[in-house]
């Protein structure tokens, strides 16, 4: 028999130089050795393959019964007549909406997949890449998923267009086919967006005209841009924050939110977080001029984004000479002499005014516990209905009020906290844009992805990845394909749950529902045993694949491996 591999002479170092060539940045006697090692390595500057046809498969189902499940429109010109206008009613629709649950399922299985290979850097950041414009991809031509919003830009832009102020009145001031598919919350609704979004909006009706279709497709193209944009930057953001480019992509650009919320609905804020991310970028480089007019302009799409801009100030701040006092003054100062123009620039291009700020509190007509202050008013109310009947109205204005004061408590210490500038101001921002996200009078799913935009770049965690995984499922799940809000039907929700629950366990856990004892038809093992066996099965599979295909879970690596995201 010949020698094994751990006594033949040399083995230590062969193995130990395996290891190295595989990404592990210290031993681990959990990995493969010798010349599984060394086929190991070979292999992980390959696509996933497997992975990312698995969530193309996803995509594909998404787009299939999008056309009979998702925001279609009220008058279809393809879906309206004919043998397809099945998927849009009685048995037809509930096939089209199967399809397009297992559609996500499956999205959210190679997502997983993929996390677990570039938790291991098994993936580098060119397969992430792949994945990502592989699942894209359809959602071009995708009805809007899970929400009708882009029909409510549409209208606005139409109104701009015919020169109405769309921050006065809603799009149900004017006829025909666009204001027809807004959602009727928003039919009156003043527009709460930004002076640029407003000339973007615009901008898309004359290229694409009152075509539902088009128009659809052309505004999704618009926004992408900034998805583009946020996957420039990234490389930047991650040299200067300290994280690791993989998972800033799998984070931000290959989620489910991404492809299914920022690119299937679509939504502005991809357009917003990219521009933010390229501003943010710039001044960490030390152009701060450059940066500040870009989160201007993230800002003039939607407000949120000035949640940012003190942040920034503090970066070019701590660059200049005096006490801490001087150095605020003249940043805020010159950070003032340029976002004023280039705000007023977009508001000269867009030819409206002011309105867009009072707009601001037009969402707040949404009222769902995916706030928490909203969530805490309603729970109160119930409480106290068991013993009194009253309006549940008082009781969130209620916790409202105290969510937005918390809110700006937690935003003033973040940016007191942030005076050091340099990443530190960047951090705190990306805890401030969740913050803004999570204690804002009105939350939707996508508000997640403000944060994420700076915060992807640091270091993570492979638990803390996994609890973004769980939320990001859940999310997408608190509302239907057609928009409408799925969270008051309880065993939807529940069913959500538990489908977020395993989705954050799959990233960290090998097997977490333990099925891999029934294929090998054992019975009962002892704990140890079982999970031993568990991490020789992955093992097994891993060193036999032809590419990377992402099976084993980072808890494998060791200590050292699991102190870098």
């Amino acid at each position: 028999m010949p020698p094994s591999p751990t006594t033949r002479p040399g083995a230590a170092a062969e193995a130990h130089r395996a290891r190295r060539g595989a990404g592990s940045p210290a031993p681990s006697t959990d990995r493969p050795t010798g010349e599984a090692a060394r086929d190991l390595s070979a292999r992980s500057g390959r696509l996933p393959l497997r992975t990312i046809a698995l969530g193309t498969i996803g995509s594909l189902l998404l787009l299939a019964g999008s056309f009979g499940g998702a925001g279609v429109l009220v008058h279809d010109p393809i879906l309206g007549s004919g043998p397809l206008s099945a998927m849009r009613y009685g048995h037809g629709r509930d096939l089209a909406l199967a399809v397009l649950y297992t559609g996500f399922g499956v999205l959210v299985w190679a997502w997983v997949r993929l996390g677990r290979g570039v938790l291991a850097k098994l993936v580098d950041s060119r397969g992430v890449l792949a994945a990502t414009a592989a699942w894209i991809l359809p959602m071009l031509i995708t009805p809007p998923l899970f929400t009708r919003d882009v029909y409510s830009y549409l209208g606005q832009g139409l109104l701009a267009l015919h020169g109405i102020d769309p921050y006065a009145v809603g799009p149900s001031t004017l006829t025909g086919p666009i204001p027809d598919n807004v959602h009727p919350t928003w039919q009156t609704t003043p527009a709460p967006y930004g002076p640029l979004f407003m000339g973007i909006a615009k901008g898309v009706i004359l290229i694409a005209g009152d075509g539902m279709i088009s128009s659809v497709i052309v505004m999704r193209l618009v926004l992408l841009c900034g998805l583009v944009m946020l996957i420039f930057a990234l490389p930047g953001l991650v040299r200067e924050l300290g994280g690791r480019l993989p998972v800033a992509l799998w984070l931000v650009a290959a989620s489910p939110m991404t492809v299914v919320h920022l690119v299937g609905g679509p939504h502005n804020d991809m357009l917003m977080i990219g521009l933010l991310a390229m501003g943010a970028l710039l001044v960490l480089r030390g152009r701060h001029a450059g940066g500040i007019a870009l989160v201007t302009l993230a800002m003039a799409i939607k407000a949120t984004a000035g949640v940012a801009l003190p942040f920034l100030v503090w970066i070019w701040a701590a660059r200049l000479p005096g006490n801490r006092w001087q150095q605020l003054l003249r940043a805020g100062t010159a950070s003032v002499a340029i976002f004023v123009p280039v705000f007023a620039a977009c508001m000269a291009l867009a030819k409206v005014g002011f309105g867009w700020l009072p707009a601001l509190s037009a969402p707040g007509m949404i009222v769902n516990y995916l706030s928490a202050p909203t969530g805490i008013g309603q729970a109160v109310h119930s409480l106290v209905s068991l013993f009194v009947e009253v309006d549940r109205g008082p009781f969130v204005e209620v916790g409202r009020t105290l969510g937005s004061l918390a809110l700006a408590g937690v935003l003033v210490w973040q940016w007191w906290r942030a005076q050091e500038g340099g990443t530190t101001a960047v951090r705190r921002a990306a805890i401030a844009l969740l913050a803004a996200a999570l204690l804002s009078p009105v939350v939707l799913p996508w508000y997640l992805t403000w944060g994420l935009a700076l915060g992807c770049a640091l270091r993570w965690t492979p638990r803390a990845l996994s609890y973004v995984v769980g939320s990001s499922v859940v999310l997408v799940l608190a509302y239907y394909p057609d928009g409408e809000q799925a969270m008051y039907n309880w065993p939807f929700v529940a069913v959500g749950v538990g489908a977020a629950v395993l989705a954050g366990l799959s990233l960290v856990r090998f097997d977490p529902l333990g099925l891999n004892r029934f294929r090998r038809g054992s019975g009962p093992a002892d704990p140890p045993e079982q999970d031993r066996a568990d991490r020789e099965a992955g093992r097994g599979r891993t060193a036999q694949v032809t590419q990377v295909d992402v099976i084993a879970p980072p808890e494998r690596r060791s200590p050292a491996a699991d102190s870098t995201p």
